[in-house]
Parts: structure tokens; sequence; C-alpha cells
């Protein structure tokens, strides 16, 4: 395992309970990174501090990420804290149902934008001018092959995703003058507790599309992260870093 100079550093990691967030803070502890763990899910983040046993390295916060209000003040404890932010890891997501889209509760539709899209929006909006005080930072947004081909049945989780691409490409050209650098990961079908929230037959249909023929794994999306977190990502901004197994074609 690679081990990168994060030492001093501080990451902000939403939805870092579980899966892949989770697996990213473990990640960036590793090469010597405090985090800050966002979570909707304020019990599962304690939890999360416990088993990562990193005392006084660790932060939990219950944070609602689409709601500008915690969002912002999650940021200024954040700061408070820990003196800055470096690193800023948008992973917090949900799914939804599947159905197709006439048939898709209006509500959910909008929770799931808001969520997995808008929430990548707020934090954004809150972490950057932290990092522009130093001019320095590194931003991931997780978001999906889904956002890049579309899968059926999962037409609001399709769009905020492909939304969150647009988005990265967009606030990469606009810090690029910086030493911001603002890049994307697309992972194909993780196991991870977000696959509860789809049928089995939606997950057999993404496995049967991914040509290495497995799953991946939180490891392989963490390191990819923790890359793209590092000073070694020094050339790439507004990029999408494919880990879906051979799925994309760009």
């Amino acid at each position: 395992m690679n081990r990168y100079d994060l030492d001093g550093k501080v990451a902000v990691i939403t939805g870092a309970a579980r899966g892949i967030g989770y697996s990213a803070a473990e990640r960036l502890l590793q090469s010597g990174a405090s985090i800050c763990i966002w979570d909707a899910d304020g019990e599962a983040a304690q939890t999360a501090v416990e088993t990562l046993n990193a005392p006084g390295r660790v932060l939990a916060r219950r944070v609602d990420i689409a709601q500008w209000e915690q969002v912002a003040a999650a940021t200024q404890a954040a700061v408070a804290a820990f003196g800055g932010i470096d690193m800023l890891v948008n992973n917090a997501g949900i799914a939804g149902p599947n159905l197709p889209l006439w048939e898709f509760p209006v509500e959910t539709w909008r929770q799931i934008i808001d969520i997995d899209l808008v929430g990548v929006f707020l934090c954004c909006r809150a972490v950057v001018p932290v990092m522009l005080e130093k001019n320095a930072g590194r931003i991931v947004n997780v978001s999906s092959v889904a956002g890049k081909e579309g899968n059926p049945n999962a037409s609001g989780y399709s769009a905020a995703k492909a939304g969150v691409i647009a988005l990265t490409k967009s606030l990469g050209k606009e810090l690029a003058k910086t030493n911001i650098r603002v890049n994307a990961i697309t992972p194909a079908t993780v196991a991870t507790d977000i696959l509860k929230q789809f049928g089995q037959e939606q997950v057999d249909y993404m496995l049967s599309r991914i040509p290495i023929g497995r799953l991946g794994t939180v490891e392989e999306n963490a390191a990819m992260i923790a890359f793209l977190c590092s000073p070694d990502c020094s050339f790439s901004t507004g990029a999408v870093f494919d880990t879906s197994g051979g799925r994309c074609t760009y």
C-alpha cells in the first residue's frame, strides 16, 4: 500500500461512516491526515470514529449535506478543530428505488438530486473558500458509472451522478489557476450497503456489464481517492478517473 505524504493535512469526507467513505478515511489516516466525518447517521459516524481508533485525529459530525446551514456549521467546526481543510471527498449519496421514470415518486426523485448533487455543490461552496485562503487543496467527487451511461430504472441517481461529473469539470476549470485540484471517480457496482437499496435484478444487470466480472471493492476506490488527494496529483483537474472494471469506454 502506498503511503502519501499527508502529515498535518485535514480531510472532510462525507458519508464516511461506512463503505467507500470509511475506507477512504482509513487510507488517508494511514498517510498521516486528520479526518472529519460528515454523515447523516450520527450514531454510525461516532462508531466509525471509535473503530478508526486514532484519538485526536478523527472528528464525527451529523450533517445533512442537502442543508446549507448544517454544511456551513460543520465547515466552521472543522476549521476550529483542525485549523483548516486541505481535502474534501464528496462521497455521501443515496440510490433510491428501482422504478421506471414514469412511476418514480416525485419527492423521492428530488431527494436523490438534493443529496447526490446539491449536497456536492453545498459542500464545495462551503469548503472552497477555506482552501482558497491557503491557495491549496484537493477535492474528489464520487460519481458513478451511472453518470456516464445511465442505468435503467435509476433515472434520479443517473441524472445526479451525471451532474456531479459536470460540476467537477466546471469547478476544476474555475480553480485551475490555483493549487486546488478537483477530480471525480466513477465506480461501477461496489460491494457496499447502498446495494441494499437496489433490487437483485438491478444488481445482476450492473454486474453483467463489468468486463472484469466482479464487483469493485471499497479499498480499490479508496486507493484512487488517496492518489487524487495527494501532492502527486498535480496536473489533473476537472478529470474523471474510471473505477468501473472496464465497463466505461470513455
